[in-house]
Formats: structure tokens, sequence, C-alpha cells
């Protein structure tokens, strides 16, 4: 149903919130894929962010919380409904303590980190995105994985602020508790860091860097890995036959390694496409679709389960219609 307009003035009523309507949701993800949002507000203020989800929900319309939108699929016929982001961004540091508003830009926090010679978050540098999706899907990289060094998370559940311990989270490869309580949303996060040398973390974070943008360029419309590693323990006994033994790290296996052995390099749909340098990288050649990526994604995940007996899980996550077609 649309949005009423009694609940859209209500939103235009809260101090601090923007109301747009008709929101293109394409300037909102990295892809630039995705149709309009009937109405999508932010808002830097947690007070705001709160009154916002106390108009929203009660009202039954349709929403959805999105973040910085690296990681986000979005339909092309868009989103109709009330789309909520909170982008408060603020930044604190206390001896080892790093305090991050979900809205803060990871990279910046990273940078940081590294500034006041704090390590224990280093090796993400340049990973796309916002820290509340960094904690919602556990980010990491390079040996290095966000769940490690959270202390707390600080999330409204839909009526009230509250704070969870890190094994309150639920952290596992890739996943959370806030992925099965998609209600709640993160709103800052407390992080235990290590102290460390300013230069060496510096000199090892611009190393990681370049080898990163060389293989997802920043300015490439993706969400860099499109299907999360596997857990060799996880894979069925024939698909574990045929991994060498060198790719098996810390007890995972590149998508990547599977994806290549059924042909997906260079594949395309539309102007979707896959990296022809590395199979887990599909990205928008400029004038792509919603449909067609959904429609890659299945494919790839068909030809894996045919030749490996065992069906790939995704990373990015879905909004709108075409999800339907392929999430679990």
């Amino acid at each position: 149903m649309p949005v009423p307009s009694a609940v859209v003035a209500e939103l235009r009523r809260i101090p601090g919130l923007t109301v747009i309507e008709e929101a293109p949701l394409s300037d909102y993800t990295r892809f630039g894929l995705g149709g309009r949002a009937e109405v999508l507000v932010e808002t830097g203020s947690p007070k705001s962010f709160l009154a916002a989800i106390h108009v929203v929900r009660p009202s039954l319309c349709p929403s959805v919380v999105i973040g910085a939108g690296t990681n986000l699929i979005v339909s092309d016929t868009g989103f109709r409904g009330v789309v909520l982001r909170f982008t408060g961004s603020r930044i604190t540091v206390s001896d080892a303590t790093l305090r991050a508003e979900a809205g803060a830009v990871l990279q910046k926090v990273v940078d940081l980190s590294i500034a006041r010679g704090l390590s224990g978050i280093d090796c993400m540098t340049g990973i796309p995105g916002w820290v509340g999706g960094a904690i919602y899907g556990n980010a990491g990289a390079y040996g290095q994985s966000i769940d490690e060094r959270v202390r707390l998370v600080e999330f409204a559940d839909g009526e009230i602020v509250r704070r969870f311990g890190n094994s309150q989270c639920e952290f596992s490869y890739r996943e959370s508790v806030f992925k099965r309580h998609k209600n709640w949303i993160i709103l800052a996060v407390e992080l235990e860091l290590s102290p460390g040398d300013a230069s060496e973390l510096s000199r090892a974070a611009a190393g990681i860097r370049a080898t990163r943008d060389a293989k997802y360029p920043p300015k490439m419309k993706c969400a860099g890995s499109i299907f999360k590693n596997c857990l060799f323990a996880s894979l069925p006994a024939e698909a574990q036959a045929q991994v060498p033994e060198t790719l098996v790290r810390s007890g995972k296996v590149p998508s990547a390694w599977f994806l290549e052995q059924a042909g997906a390099k260079g594949m395309q749909r539309g102007d979707i496409k896959v990296a022809p340098y590395h199979a887990n990288l599909i990205y928008n050649g400029g004038s792509g679709t919603a449909a067609d990526l959904v429609a890659l994604i299945r494919q790839l995940k068909a030809m894996v389960a045919d030749r490996f007996h065992f069906e790939l899980q995704e990373e990015v996550q879905y909004v709108g219609s075409e999800a339907a077609a392929t999430s679990h």
C-alpha cells in the first residue's frame, strides 16, 4: 500500500530528519542499481531516528533500513514503502577504546586507529561501507575480523536503545545476531584495540590497500566479493576431495575457486559482468539492471551446485521484489 500522507507529514515534523519522496536508490548503492524509494528518511541523530521508527512501524507501512549500500542489491522497481538510513558518523578514541557511530565510514575508522597507533582493524583498510554494515556482516580481511575487537554494540530494537556485549552479538563467519533480527538497527560500536606502531601499521595498510584497489578498483560498481568463502568442514565429501590443500586457509576455501572451476570468469548478462581475473567479482559495466544481476547470481549458484553439489551463499543483501527469487 502507498505510504499514507499522514505518515509522511508526521515524519516531516521530526526535528533533524530529512524526508525525500521518490528517492532514486541507485544513488545509494555501490552497484548504482535500483528503482526509487517511495519515501526515504535519514538522520544523524539517534533520537530522531528512533522517533522515525516509532512513526513508521506502527503504521504497518513496508519499511527497510539501509546503510552505505555497498553490499546491497535493490530491485529495479525500487521499494514501495519507507527506507530509513542512520547516518550518525561520530568517532571518538579513549586510550585503546574506539567508539564509532554506525554511519561512520569504515575507512575513516581504520585510518584513525592507525594514526593513533592502535592495531586490530588495520587489515580492513580498503573495505568500503560504514561501520554498522561491518558489524552487521562481521566484516574481515587478511586474517582480521571485526568481531575480535567488539566490546559492545548499541542498537535500537524498535522500542528502546539496547547494548549487547560481544558474546550476545553471536558473531560467526560473516554473520551476527543482527542479520537474524533485521528490526534491530545498529547505532554505534565500541572496539577494544591494541597498542601498535603507527608507522608500521601504516606501511602494512598501504600494501593491503594497493592490493585491494587493484582487485576492486574504487570506482568499480561492485560489492567486492558476491559470495562468502566456504567453510571446508561444511562442504560435501566429494567437493572436499577436489579442493587443493593449499587453498584451505583458516578452515575456509575461496568461493572464487569453485566459480572458476565452473567457468564463471568473464561471464556476462546484459551489462552485468564477472571479472575476467576474479570469478567472485561481479560488477555493473554502467547500464546493468538489478534483474540481470540477480539472474547472473542465480546462474552462478546453479553452475557450482551442478558441479560440486552444494550452494554458494551470498554476502550481498537484497531489497525489493527481485530478492524473492534468490534469497534464503
